[in-house]
């Protein structure tokens, strides 16, 4: 009778013991953050269907314009529910991440993580682009006439166009150049320009490109957090980039070239302040090159410096930032020398930027909006599991993971309030976006699967209900 009391008491523990588990798996806090942000989301999209002439997408609205530019607001795009021939790949990449990806994660040689990072990343963002199909959803993204390949064959001389480009940023003048070119510095053009000169012309290939660099941005993040110290907390956010909801936007948009650009300065400054590298100066002049780069493809990714400080302050090693600098400014010396000077183009940019549609974006929806947008690209696990980042004992003890969320979350409401961002934030902001997705790591494992299936299921119904622009 002792031993079967003893058996049944050991039983007893078991069971408390395994229920106190589940508990600490799902905190309150965590729960309360994804709900709050589903309630934010979902009130984005009701209130422009209620009618409600202050808080509404669009200002001056007609039939046509709410199609084009908020069908499916706060998202840009429309309404199309469909499937296609990469629904069932999309289908399962999520339910192989979600099995196998927490733990793969963490038996991996580090080599292997990385490479399969990348290429889970990359196989996911093209599932979900084919679920629109080849045509529709890769290979014309970036060939209508807003887009950069329209100006690309007209770009014959490339000093004289540097030299002219600001004089083409307004709008209403014969030779203005289309929205996109307009509302970004040279480099983004050039990019693209480059890629036709080394002969991968067109769609197809322009999309590829956007592919490649911007799947990169995942590896590195984790790069940056295992060179900053954290090793195991990487390889815990490995699974939530390569599954992130925001490939639906790196397939294909330029935004995910920018991503993968500025993801790398970071990075390798990240290895030069931690001398994880046989080289650090090396290092930090290629980081600035990179993040010098990145100023002049989007005007925005001024703000990564936000990020670089972060990096800065984990390692606790300033002294990178000599070898960042001038490697930023070499890049900024190059563009001066050959026309175009950085602040004449910020300036002109916020004019056109009211000569178009923003103008009719109001702030009193977009305000907050953004930010639904922005949980759509990186799922309901971020909001979840930022709560744990704002822990004041990680941010004293400078845990990488807190602050460079932190550190981006502080980066999108500067964004947010410069009112320069009014809506299409879930891809204008994908370079923040990537640093965000790093937070679950800071969930609890047990939760990890859960997690990854939200967002996968999150992933997969945006892009089957909706049809994203990007």
């Amino acid at each position: 009778m002792l031993g079967a009391s003893a058996e049944f008491a050991k039983g007893d523990d078991v069971i408390r013991s395994t229920q106190h588990a589940r508990r600490r798996n799902f905190r309150c806090s965590d729960v309360v953050g994804a709900v709050l942000a589903l309630v934010l989301v979902a009130v984005a999209f009701v209130v422009p269907y209620m009618g409600n002439e202050t808080i509404t997408p669009i200002i001056n609205r007609s039939a046509q314009t709410v199609k084009d530019f908020a069908d499916a607001a706060p998202l840009f795009g429309f309404r199309d529910v469909h499937v296609g021939w990469g629904t069932p790949f999309a289908v399962l990449i999520a339910i192989a991440m979600v099995l196998w990806g927490p733990s793969l994660a963490q038996s991996l040689s580090w080599r292997r993580l990385a490479v399969g990072t990348y290429l889970i990343g990359a196989a996911w963002a093209m599932s979900l682009a084919m679920v629109d199909g080849w045509q529709r959803g890769f290979v014309d993204r970036l060939t209508s006439r807003d887009e950069y390949l329209h100006e690309v064959p007209a770009i014959t001389d490339i000093p004289s166009m540097l030299h002219g480009f600001t004089q083409r940023i307004l709008d209403y003048q014969p030779d203005s150049w289309t929205t996109h070119v307009a509302g970004h510095p040279p480099g983004a053009v050039l990019t693209f320009v480059w890629l036709d000169r080394i002969g991968l012309s067109g769609g197809a290939w322009a999309s590829a490109l956007c592919v490649a660099v911007g799947s990169s941005a995942a590896v590195a993040v984790i790069v940056t957090v295992r060179a900053l110290g954290d090793e195991a907390m990487a390889r815990r956010a490995a699974p939530f980039l390569a599954l992130a909801p925001a490939v639906i936007w790196i397939a294909a948009s330029a935004d995910a070239v920018f991503t993968g650009v500025v993801a790398w300065g970071i990075a390798l400054l990240a290895l030069s302040a931690s001398r994880s590298v046989r080289y650090p100066w090396v290092a930090a002049l290629g980081a600035g090159v990179l993040l010098g780069f990145g100023v002049y493809l989007s005007y925005g990714l001024v703000l990564m410096g936000v990020l670089a400080l972060a990096v800065l302050l984990v390692a606790r090693n300033a002294r990178p930032l000599l070898g960042a600098v001038i490697g930023a400014l070499a890049v900024a010396a190059i563009f001066t020398a050959y026309g175009f000077w950085w602040f004449d183009g910020y300036t002109l940019v916020q004019e056109r930027y009211y000569q178009g549609i923003a103008a009719d974006r109001p702030f009193a929806y977009w305000g907050w909006a953004n930010f639904a947008a922005l949980v759509c690209a990186v799922g309901v696990a971020v909001p979840a599991a930022v709560p744990r980042a704002f822990s004041w004992s990680r941010l004293r003890s400078l845990s990488p993971i807190p602050v460079l969320v932190v550190a981006a979350l502080v980066i999108v409401v500067i964004a947010d309030l410069s009112r320069l961002s009014k809506a299409e934030t879930e891809r204008i902001w994908l370079p923040f976006a990537v640093w965000l997705l790093t937070a679950p790591a800071l969930l609890p494992k047990g939760s990890h699967r859960f997690w990854l299936a939200a967002q996968a299921v999150g992933a997969l119904a945006i892009n089957h209900l909706l049809f994203t622009n990007w």
